[in-house]
């Protein structure tokens, strides 16, 4: 066996910093806890490139003495706990000890701090841990700390840093995170020179909330609140019209931390399953209190995650407060669509959408016009700069083939244009959906099918043989769009849009889709940044309709967080996502010629299961029918 012997104390604190610091974020968010848990009411963080070459937090704290501030950078010194017994009722933010500490191994630090009264303060120089200058300083109340190089002396963690970019976005996330839990503090985050963040510290969380999201988010939330004597909550909600295709804006704090917990996140979307459809998410920021004793909070070394003492008190705590809020929210809509200020039109009981414009596509459909927008059997969207583009194929690997071949004849419009026919709806030559072995242009003399029309204006009716066939129209249609979307001589054509569509997707999101600019330009989008924690999309693949957009670019945003390598599952699901928002909406009505087109792709056996495996039709005998109305 090797001989043991003890490490170093210079590697024995790099590999204790590995535990604690992992990124600029890791930093920022360990000296935003020493500044808040030190009184602070003003919190200033900084940082340029990312936070690898400069951070500096800046307090109004109560400051650290002059004989104490070599001693704080030292491991497990804190001020904060004294006896193993502080451990089970955490009131602080940090307690362990860890953090300067860490953050000193593998930096270069100046910090500067004046205890309140004082009459001067101290500056202290560290380099990888080491003391190096210990001076007396003028400077203001409160504390400063510098953070230069970090990982200066740790070049294999720098490869596993990402890009300045991605970097800073996760720094703003932290800082966002830290300044929503403390309404009482106000915070400011300056990137770049750049202020991005600036909070009141007036106590109030709608204002909090207001000046770091603005009007429109705020505007789509109500209050929350339950207290049952051991676990109170409150905050606010999403309104269920404001849900969001992800859950990026979903905050948690607890005793003044904020946190993740899967606990608090089931709580919250269960309260909301009967207001949500599937894929959407609730929007929330929830303050939950509970005894300290009742919370663990050393169960992370980061300290994102705690442990409650009983789960399903705070589940259950959440989950009324969430439910009491939208039961209070569709009360109150249902007094003002009854009230006074009910519009005239619905005092008199006329459904609202009676009363509104209709986009070009509608204009058209409804007199009898074609609509002819190329890839598309519904017509897409109306909004269209007319404009359209062209983007690189994508392989099965998730890599895009240098080959940009041009639609020519062989462009889906023209395959479905082929498909149309001339005057008759009966086709000659047909198999049915089950016989998916014969080829679609198979020259085979089979009885002929009828298309006699649409059904709840979701599934095409037709006559085969002796049976009805039902087939989901937007299920083919989704399918079309899927393989087109896979093969290797389709190209997206896109619409320019006249008003960019704002997405609001959370800091870290943004910098992810931000980093796939090409890829997404390749499906057929274009966007740009668009503030902190949004992008503006000014092109989309024509067919999707724009009120679909963020949707769309939401859906994409999760395959993408899941890394930064989109292999072929992922794509699909990009495809999937797309193909979707492109097809015939259930629900609207086709005309006989969509009806037609779609049901040939069906009957000759080409189509046969929509991209997420659903069947797209289903029979019902001739002997079913008899059978119900007792002909046998």
């Amino acid at each position: 066996m090797p001989k043991i012997f003890e490490l170093e104390p210079h590697v024995a604190d790099l590999i204790a910093a590995g535990e604690v610091v992992e990124r600029p974020a890791s930093v920022v968010k360990e000296l935003m806890e020493n500044s808040i848990d030190a009184g602070a009411g003003i919190v200033t963080v900084e940082i340029n490139d990312g936070g690898m070459a400069y951070i500096r937090v800046s307090d109004n704290g109560c400051g650290i003495a002059p004989g104490d501030a070599a001693t704080a950078f030292k491991r497990h010194a804190t001020s904060k706990i004294r006896s193993a017994e502080g451990l089970e009722a955490i009131g602080t933010l940090g307690f362990r000890g860890e953090a300067l500490a860490a953050i000193a191994a593998v930096s270069r630090i100046c910090l500067t701090t004046c205890e309140q009264g004082a009459d001067e303060g101290v500056r202290l120089i560290l380099e990888a841990g080491v003391v190096k200058d210990v001076a007396p300083a003028g400077c203001p109340e409160g504390t400063t700390i510098i953070v230069r190089d970090l990982f200066f002396n740790t070049p294999a963690r720098l490869k596993f840093m990402k890009s300045n970019r991605a970097e800073g976005a996760a720094v703003a996330s932290t800082v966002l995170r830290c300044a929503l839990s403390r309404p009482d503090v106000s915070f400011r985050f300056i990137k770049d020179g750049k202020t991005e963040y600036h909070t009141p510290g007036d106590s109030r969380i709608d204002s909090c909330l207001y000046s770091l999201f603005g009007r429109e988010f705020s505007s789509g939330l109500v209050s929350a609140e339950s207290d049952d004597m051991t676990v109170s909550v409150k905050g606010y909600v999403s309104k269920p019209d404001a849900s969001r295709g992800n859950r990026s804006y979903q905050f948690f704090v607890v005793n003044g931390r904020p946190i993740q917990s899967r606990i608090l996140q089931a709580a919250l979307e269960q309260a909301y399953t009967n207001y949500l459809s599937s894929g959407q998410f609730p929007t929330c920021v929830l303050y939950i209190s509970t005894r300290p004793g009742d919370v663990d909070v050393n169960v992370h070394p980061a300290k994102t995650e705690v442990k409650f003492v009983s789960d399903k008190q705070v589940f259950d705590a959440v989950y009324h407060a969430v439910l009491g809020a939208l039961d209070m929210f569709g009360a109150e809509s249902g007094k003002q669509k009854s009230g006074k200020n009910a519009s005239p039109a619905a005092a008199m009981g006329i459904p609202g959408d009676k009363f509104k414009s209709l986009t070009a596509d509608e204009y058209k459909k409804s007199y009898g016009l074609a609509t002819n927008i190329p890839g598309s059997l519904s017509g897409g969207s109306a909004i269209n700069g007319g404009q359209s583009s062209a983007g690189g194929r994508i392989n099965a690997e998730g890599q895009f083939s240098q080959q940009r071949q041009k639609y020519g004849n062989e462009s889906l419009q023209g395959v479905i244009n082929a498909a149309m026919p001339d005057s008759s709806n009966v086709y000659e030559g047909a198999s049915p959906p089950y016989n998916a072995t014969l080829a679609s242009d198979a020259k085979i003399s089979l009885p002929a099918y009828r298309v006699i029309g649409e059904a709840l204006k979701t599934y095409i009716i037709v006559e085969y043989s002796n049976s009805l066939w039902l087939i989901d129209k937007h299920a083919a249609h989704e399918r079309i769009h899927f393989n087109a979307l896979k093969s290797d001589d389709y190209e997206p054509m896109s619409q320019a849009l006249i008003v960019p569509i704002v997405c609001r997707l959370g800091i870290s999101d943004v910098s992810i889709m931000l980093d796939n600019t090409q890829l997404l330009d390749d499906l057929g989008f274009t966007i740009e940044s668009f503030g902190e924690d949004s992008v503006a999309v000014r092109r989309i693949p024509s067919g999707i309709d724009v009120g679909d957009t963020e949707a769309v670019i939401s859906q994409i945003c999760e395959q993408l967080k899941l890394g930064s390598y989109v292999n072929s599952e992922r794509l699909d699901n990009i495809f999937r996502a797309i193909a979707c928002k492109s097809s015939i909406k259930a629900g609207k009505s086709s005309s006989i010629h969509e009806l037609e087109a779609l049901t040939e792709r069906v009957m000759t056996g080409e189509i046969t299961h929509c991209p997420h495996g659903r069947p797209v039709s289903y029979e019902i005998t001739k002997a079913t029918l008899d059978k119900g109305f007792k002909r046998s």
